[in-house]
């Protein structure tokens, strides 16, 4: 029967309509006031006292109900009865419903003592407001019901569901497995509750058992209702991030995380609760920490209304810097970048997203510091954030000469510009490669920090007056960005495996790219210049460990689905980052993620020295002597797993040899 009445209903276009989205605001206010309107009638026309004599007209049962409906609209709007939808809410109805009911109450009680003391007679009976009241609240809340029921039966059960367990504090695991369990297209179906609350343990909720939380009795559990799926709401994510994770995916236990979705209303600008979402949980959910919320206050002030010059525009960290910047409403942002391809793609989505901001895309090498010149030039910027670089280690080893080119020569064309069009702030992006480097990316790195530190000082001691600020930001790797280990990992599992992996205790510290870059830009507004600026990076995460999540993420069995296999240290490559030089000391700094550190000053005529001799060696393409001559402005550079290790033994030596003629 009910199968060949959902079938009826469902060729019915009102019913379609219904079914495909949910009713506007102002139907279901309406429906709300008749239900009002109803129960005010029922209560005032049949009271007992309807016959009586009164003394004036406002005292009649009608005028008393028509006043008794007045507050009930009235307060509609303050508690928004109206604004979830119906089919899919849970308890926000139910709550919305009793606050409505009381403080619409409250307004009649207020009312009739305030009549008691004016008059000597109160204008409302209390049993009147209670009988409203309950009729009220029961004709809401079984219309809401009605709709929840009729929604379902509509909807059909063709829906297969996969059964699940649902993890978190007993009232919110509740609220949410009601609502996928009520939720007809949902494909989940929680059968079990995980309680962290210890007092509801053993009970049952609307005929979810619930069981508490332990490590030793997950397998039991799982296995008892035979499923393997836990779901588990957003706001646990912290505790999962907390190692609990990893005890579910050890037992082959598939995560899945659960959000309610928040909308804005755009006729009212309310935030309403839209429909609910079950998804998958990334490796970038679990690793780490809570996100670094900076402070954008500041960097707002001095970026609104400013040219931004952004280099390296169309990578990972560029691209993000851009948004963000456009975000602070910057009034022009150039973009300087070679990539052809990825400058278009970068120009379209900040049309998009970003109509009202001038963007200019200003296609160019870093190295050629003429076209430079023309960028500086044209656009006079007055902030300049500088994320152009070469950054793989592997390539640059192969090619020294290049990276010197960009990442140093590249970084003192920028530099040169930045003092003679007097832009306010610089801001370069280095790496924590750059602290004791092992290889030829990390020296270039780190001698386009020494160069624009003592350029800094350079300037301001030959003159007071006020000039380009130089600052640097060091932070490790950005998860998922261009290149890095994660989207390489996603791919291997994609294709099947193996994942490859350098070595099996290789560690690495890993920040989001919004993270990195929202740090980058309130550095470079709190630098006065010349600093070095290190962020808390958290906790290195151990990148076999990386590889055995993300492949139980995807369902699969680390060794037996999907083979690691480890291929060596690759060329430069060392097993763990350093954010600090061992003989660096930090500062702190009013943001407590952001550190200053205390490093070496050199002299700037001493450092161009060294930069003539590099730029000559690099037009004759020596690699050896290169590669020698930034081991000597940079003594801490020491390759590893490296064909340069010679230069370090000649290197070597050479001192000891002049040691002994001395």
């Amino acid at each position: 029967m009910s199968n060949r009445l959902s079938k009826l209903l469902n060729d019915s276009a009102l019913v379609s309509r219904f079914m495909a989205a949910p009713s506007p605001r102002w139907v279901v206010l309406c429906a709300d006031l008749v239900i009002v309107a109803l129960s005010c009638f029922i209560t005032y026309v049949f009271s007992p006292t309807a016959g009586l004599d009164h003394p004036g007209w406002w005292f009649t049962p009608f005028a008393q109900g028509l006043v008794v409906f007045c507050a009930y609209a009235l307060m509609m709007p303050v508690v928004h009865t109206y604004r979830y939808i119906v089919r899919l809410s849970v308890f926000e109805d139910i709550y919305r419903v009793v606050a409505l009911v009381v403080s619409s109450s409250a307004l009649m009680l207020l009312a009739a003592l305030s009549t008691f003391m004016a008059l000597g007679m109160a204008y409302f009976g209390i049993w009147n407001i209670f009988v409203v009241a309950l009729l009220v609240f029961t004709g809401m809340v079984f219309t809401r019901l009605a709709i929840k029921y009729l929604y379902r039966i509509l909807s059909g059960k063709s829906v297969r569901r996969t059964r699940a367990i649902a993890l978190g504090s007993t009232v919110n695991t509740f609220a949410f497995a009601s609502t996928l369990n009520n939720e007809p297209e949902c494909h989940y179906k929680v059968v079990a509750m995980l309680s962290l609350m210890p007092d509801s343990v053993g009970s049952t909720i609307n005929d979810i058992p619930v069981h508490p939380y332990s490590a030793d009795t997950i397998s039991e559990i799982f296995e008892k209702y035979d499923c393997n799926c836990l779901i588990f709401p957003e706001a646990q994510l912290k505790f999962m991030r907390s190692g609990v994770a990893d005890i579910f995916l050890k037992k082959h236990i598939h995560l899945l995380m659960f959000s309610q979705m928040k909308e804005i209303d755009r006729k009212t600008g309310l935030e309403t609760q839209g429909t609910p979402t079950v998804r998958n949980i990334n490796i970038e959910d679990l690793l780490g920490r809570d996100v670094i919320q900076p402070d954008t206050t500041e960097v707002e002030l001095q970026l609104r209304g400013q040219t931004v010059m952004i280099t390296g525009a169309a990578g990972s960290i560029g691209s993000e810097i851009v948004n963000q910047v456009a975000s602070m409403q910057a009034a022009d942002i150039v973009l300087v970048d070679q990539a052809e391809t990825p400058m278009h793609e970068l120009q379209l989505q900040m049309e998009a997203a970003h109509p009202d901001i001038k963007i200019h895309l200003f296609i160019g090498d870093v190295a050629n510091a003429g076209r430079l010149e023309q960028a500086f030039m044209r656009y006079r910027p007055r902030y300049v954030f500088h994320a152009a670089a070469y950054k793989h280690v592997p390539m640059m080893e192969r090619n020294p000469s290049e990276a010197i080119l960009t990442n140093v020569f590249g970084t003192k064309n920028l530099a040169d510009l930045a003092i003679k069009y007097k832009v306010e702030k610089f801001v370069m992006i280095s790496t924590d490669k750059a602290v004791n480097p092992t290889n030829i990316m990390g020296a270039s790195k780190r001698i386009a920090e020494i160069y624009v530190q003592s350029l800094f000082y350079h300037i301001r001691g030959k003159s007071d007056s006020k000039s380009t600020r130089f600052i640097t930001t060091r932070f490790g790797n950005v998860l998922g960005s261009n290149g890095s280990v994660i989207p390489l990992f996603r791919k291997q599992i994609e294709q099947g495996g193996p994942i490859t992996v350098t070595h099996r205790d290789i560690i690495r510290y890993f920040m989001t790219i919004p993270e990195a870059c929202s740090l980058v830009l309130q550095a470079g507004t709190m630098g006065a210049g010349g600093e070095i600026f290190v962020f808390d990076m958290g906790q290195p995460v151990k990148i076999y460990d990386l590889a055995t999540r993300m492949i139980s993420l995807s369902g699969l069995r680390p060794g037996e689905d999907i083979e690691i296999v480890e291929t060596g240290l690759r060329p430069g490559e060392k097993l763990y980052e350093e954010l600090l030089n061992d003989k660096e000391m930090t500062m702190a700094t009013r943001h407590n993620k952001i550190m200053v550190a205390k490093v070496r000053i050199y002299d700037y005529n001493e450092v161009c020295g060294h930069l003539d001799t590099l730029r000559q060696l690099t037009e004759l393409g020596e690699y050896h002597d290169i590669v020698a001559e930034m081991k000597r402005m940079v003594p801490e550079y020491k390759s590893k797993n490296s064909q340069w290790e010679s230069v370090d033994k000649e290197i070597s030596k050479n001192e000891v040899i002049t040691e002994i003629s001395r």
